[in-house]
């Protein structure tokens, strides 16, 4: 019986055009997905949008847009990744004002209202439209948001709905207790941990409908919305259409005694995800996620990324000019996934001429150059260094994924590729001889080095498995167009 996987990254907001940290996210959970499919696991991979609160009616406001059909608009921007990026085919894809999630969030409120954890009282903060989050004086620099310094912190001061977050200190610390990898990295839970056990406030879970009309009634009063928490994260279980289909969200989300679903998020959605939503899941006696996969921020010569200064990289800009797949391979094997990394397109075209031209491209054209010269290979006798060399490759490659160390196990592959120009310059198989074996070596390293790249390069993996054959007594090899022309 397959094994279920699931995995989601999170949501985002549709007030801008996709940017390259969002891109980075999707491409690491489809390399997650990928390699879980491999495995034989049945997986469900989630992705989409978030299209209610405060920001998003503003920006709608502003452009003199319906709120609904400017989200429909941005909401396509962000589907079209999918082809953009090569996602796994059967990506799903949901929308916050999709007709059940509305529901779905609607339900979940219920749940809480039930076990007595959502209340009505006055609101009174200092709030972050940005991180559509409170903020005390202490998370403030020089009265600022440090992650939207360049938004004014607003005060706001109203009748709301609270969720009782801080009846859940003590069962959310036993949570992190009990599994010392629910989130990754050590770091981040240490983050969490510390920011639990300072102590927790209620926060605020809707908005007046007469001053913030664009959010999913609140069950029971018209004249209050959802506000984001109590909408957004709930798509991680209305996607496996909680509440009806039970036995499939059973399946993927699992059960409090087998957790299944993981999530990735970006480093300033630590206390959303690993914390708020945890303590509503618990409210509403629903399993905890197994797992929060935690990276870091995509920075431009060492500066955050930001429309105001305009260092902001479009991930359709990339793919343009580099393709897919470059791209692909500069998220998995440049980017650290745990801390924060650069991105300059000097940096980019760099990598691209030394690691893919010169570098997977020009392994491939020497191997295939030799191997076209022959009608027929014999299937190879492996010398112990050429099969160790594989054999530990694929086991090194299977325990970084497991561990989300997606650029460690590129690392890997392409030591197989520094791996193999040696051996070709080792063995120089052009001279007079009888190479016929050597060159079918080669032709499986090139095979290996095809089938590993699967999960990161699904296009270039393709490419170069159709051009060979296995046969049961022989090879057959046919050339392909140049992988990663120079740039």
């Amino acid at each position: 019986m397959k094994k279920k996987f699931y995995i989601t990254t999170t949501l985002p907001y549709v007030n801008a055009e996709p940017h390259i940290g969002f891109a980075m996210e999707i491409v690491y959970a489809d390399i997650m997905a990928r390699y879980r499919r491999e495995l034989g696991d049945d997986v469900f991979f989630n992705t989409g949008t978030d299209e209610h609160g405060l920001k998003i009616y503003r920006k709608a406001i502003d452009e003199g847009k319906d709120p609904q059909a400017y989200v429909d608009e941005y909401a396509e921007k962000f589907k079209k990744l999918k082809e953009a990026l090569n996602l796994s085919d059967d990506l799903h894809f949901i929308r916050t004002t999709d007709a059940h999630h509305k529901k779905a969030a609607q339900e979940f409120w219920k749940l809480c209202e039930k076990n007595g954890d959502i209340y009505k009282d006055t609101y009174k903060t200092k709030y972050c439209v940005g991180c559509e989050l409170e903020k005390t004086d202490s998370e403030l620099v020089d009265g600022k948001c440090p992650i939207h310094p360049n938004l004014e912190v607003e005060i706001i001061e109203e009748e709301n709905y609270f969720f009782r977050f801080s009846k859940y200190q003590k069962p959310l610390l036993g949570l992190y207790e009990k599994n010392p990898e629910f989130v990754l990295p050590e770091s981040r839970l240490k983050e969490i941990n510390n920011f639990v056990e300072a102590g927790l406030e209620d926060f605020s879970i809707s908005r007046l409908k007469e001053k913030m009309p664009w959010g999913i009634p609140v069950p029971g009063d018209e004249k209050h919305v959802m506000y984001v928490w109590f909408d957004a994260l709930i798509n991680y279980i209305s996607t496996l259409g909680w509440p009806e289909n039970a036995a499939k969200f059973d399946e993927f989300w699992g059960t409090k005694e087998a957790p299944n679903g993981i999530q990735f998020a970006g480093k300033d959605q630590v206390r959303q995800q690993a914390a708020m939503w945890q303590a509503m899941l618990m409210s509403a006696n629903l399993p905890n996620s197994k797992q929060i996969v935690i990276h870091g921020f995509v920075t431009s010569n060492g500066q955050k990324m930001s429309k105001s200064l305009g260092n902001v990289v479009n991930p359709y800009e990339v793919i343009e000019k580099y393709g897919t797949d470059a791209f692909r391979y500069y998220i998995a094997r440049e980017l650290n996934m745990f801390d924060d990394s650069d991105f300059t397109w000097e940096k980019f075209e760099e990598s691209y001429n030394a690691n893919l031209a010169n570098g997977l491209g020009n392994f491939a054209s020497r191997v295939l150059t030799l191997a076209v010269r022959y009608d027929k290979l014999p299937q190879p006798k492996l010398e112990n260094v050429v099969s160790g060399n594989l054999t530990k490759t694929r086991q090194l490659i299977n325990q970084y994924l497991s561990e989300f160390k997606f650029r460690e196990a590129m690392e890997k592959i392409w030591d197989v590729i520094s791996f193999g120009d040696a051996y070709i310059n080792l063995k120089k198989p052009w001279e007079k001889g009888d190479h016929q074996n050597t060159v079918s070596e080669l032709v499986i390293i090139l095979l290996n080095i095809g089938e590993f790249l699967r999960p990161f390069l699904p296009d270039t993996s393709e490419k170069i498995i159709e051009c060979i054959k296995l046969n049961d007594s022989d090879i057959d090899v046919k050339r392909i167009k140049n992988l990663f022309p120079r740039k």
